[in-house]
């Protein structure tokens, strides 16, 4: 494997069993995880004390660590101001959860806008709240990673620029997603050269332009073999690779997809999570050997 950098991923595609997921990593010699749910419960409703008491033994027994906390936070309504209000007690719980995880990263989203009406209308609100969940982050010094969601107001390159931009702070960087891009009509090798500058983290998904369905990393339109050997190469890349594979329809997809999980996975391309999981692993392996 290339040196400085490490293959982590959203084990919860795996199974909702969190011990079945450190098996099947540590099966696979793999050392981290990206921490999103765990025994069907999703990371942003734990407490400090239940991650202490329930995760951190298990996570300590198979000697897997977690890349990042794969939070919800930001996956809320722009106009929701309850929703924001709860979003930030859970920020403040999850800071103190990567603490304890020794985790230095957080992700977090840019708030869904109304569908039909022009996200970049709401541009001065959007920042003012993500300014908001950075001095939260400041506190804790946790890094907040910015992904390319669909449907939120950074689900684009230039929106995202203007995040970046717009709140230049060493807490805030990018979790750069290859599908979501393709899946929002984007090119991302002009999405890569935009946010270089910001990128800390990378998602290794796939999908394909025509029907926006998530496949195999290296088999669609979202370029990552060449972005990869550019990135690890030309540009001193170091740090996560995490694999999100949306191979199967697996527990947790309904609440990633607004509650329409066929409109990334039509259909299964694997018999279980497992296999899925560890079919993106070894594609990604071998797009690594290549580089």
């Amino acid at each position: 494997m290339i040196k400085n950098i490490q293959i982590s991923g959203f084990a919860d595609e795996i199974s909702s069993d969190f011990r079945t997921q450190l098996e099947k990593v540590t099966a696979l010699s793999m050392h981290y995880i990206s921490l999103r749910s765990a025994d069907g419960k999703n990371i942003a409703d734990y407490t400090e004390n239940e991650v202490k008491e329930k995760l951190l033994p298990l996570l300590e027994q198979y000697q897997v660590k977690v890349s990042s906390i794969g939070s919800p936070i930001g996956k809320v309504d722009i106009r929701d101001e309850e929703g924001f209000e709860k979003q930030k007690r859970q920020l403040c719980e999850l800071c103190k959860i990567a603490g304890l995880l020794e985790c230095r990263y957080v992700r977090i989203f840019s708030f869904f806008t109304p569908e039909g009406e022009n996200p970049d209308d709401y541009r001065g609100i959007v920042i003012e709240k993500l300014r908001q969940f950075l001095e939260i982050a400041r506190e804790y010094d946790v890094i907040l990673l910015h992904e390319n969601e669909k449907g939120i107001y950074g689900d684009i390159g230039r929106r995202c620029l203007e995040l970046f931009e717009a709140l230049p702070d060493e807490h805030l960087r990018a979790a750069f997603d290859y599908a979501n891009f393709v899946q929002c009509k984007e090119d991302t090798a002009k999405c890569w050269e935009l946010l270089r500058p910001y990128i800390v983290y990378i998602h290794i998904k796939d999908a394909l332009y025509a029907s926006g369905e998530n496949v195999k990393c290296g088999t669609g339109d979202g370029k990552i073999r060449e972005l990869l050997r550019q990135a690890i190469l030309e540009e001193g890349y170091e740090g996560f690779l995490t694999l999100e594979p949306h191979l199967v329809n697996f527990a947790a997809l309904a609440s990633l997809e607004k509650g329409n999980p066929d409109l990334v996975i039509k259909k299964n391309q694997a018999r279980t999570g497992e296999e899925g999981y560890e079919m993106q692993y070894h594609a990604l392996c071998e797009i690594l050997e290549q580089i």
